[in-house]
């Protein structure tokens, strides 16, 4: 009984090792994941059908296909952007992602692919035009995005009520109830609510901060890196990447 017990123990803990080695390399070698904020139009956001659509989703389609790979769409929390990569559970960061200096310590990225900037935007009949008149005033933004490191680069870090939100559509709703005078907000995403709701919105003169949009890779990934960069090459040489940028912004933005 006791030879048959520890046999039994055996083969048990032979089945958790293979499955366990099953587990670790699950993981398709031909396939990429790339994480997103699924609210961020028109870079990547749910579209009437509730199907994901946008600039970046057309863009790493296009990307993945030169790469010969297949490519999935995982809305992430933004605020965990860079653990999710890190993680393994995405292997790209792709959705109007800003390049700058911190983020750079954290993640490998791409040449710049878009310009943009961080600006303010209000109700069209609000009586702010530039940002120094919103001193004193309740300004939203989203939590842990370029907005808020625009912010708190900017002379108006300390003079306004600041309220962060988990996205920007939260935001932009409580500026059209306005509980908020303002939201802090990527030019090419307030742009794109302008011209879908036309009469209700405008921008200021000023913007908070120029900035370029680049694709996160994780560190000490350079093959996958490099087979990106190639890709993303190839979209602008062919024209693709044109048109894509006019199906989405109306022209051709993308840096080449």
């Amino acid at each position: 009984m006791r030879k048959k017990a520890i046999l039994l123990l055996f083969i048990s803990i032979c089945m958790i090792v293979v499955a366990g080695c099953s587990s670790s390399g699950s993981k398709d070698d031909n396939s990429i994941i790339v994480g997103i904020d699924d609210k961020f139009a028109p870079m990547g956001f749910r579209d009437e059908q509730n199907e994901i659509v946008g600039f970046d989703i057309d863009y790493a389609r296009a990307a993945a296909e030169k790469m010969g790979k297949e490519v999935t769409f995982q809305p992430i929390d933004w605020s965990s952007k860079e653990s999710e990569l890190n993680s393994g559970r995405i292997d790209m960061i792709w959705n109007g992602y800003t390049i700058t200096d911190e983020r750079k310590e954290k993640v490998l990225f791409t040449k710049p692919y878009l310009e943009n900037s961080q600006v303010a935007i209000t109700l069209a009949d609000s009586p702010i035009t530039k940002l120094d008149e919103l001193d004193g005033k309740n300004v939203g933004l989203q939590a842990l995005s370029s907005a808020a490191d625009a912010l708190a680069a900017s002379p108006l870090k300390d003079k306004v009520n600041a309220s962060e939100f988990k996205d920007n559509v939260l935001a932009l709703t409580d500026l059209k109830t306005k509980r908020l005078d303002a939201v802090i907000i990527d030019e090419v995403v307030a742009r794109y609510y302008m011209s879908k709701e036309e009469g209700t919105f405008k921008l200021l003169d000023e913007s908070l901060a120029p900035e370029q949009y680049g694709i996160g890779i994780k560190k000490g990934n350079e093959e996958l890196l490099g087979q990106l960069q190639k890709a993303l090459d190839e979209l602008n040489a062919d024209g693709t990447a044109a048109e894509i940028s006019t199906k989405w912004l109306g022209e051709d933005k993308v840096l080449k």
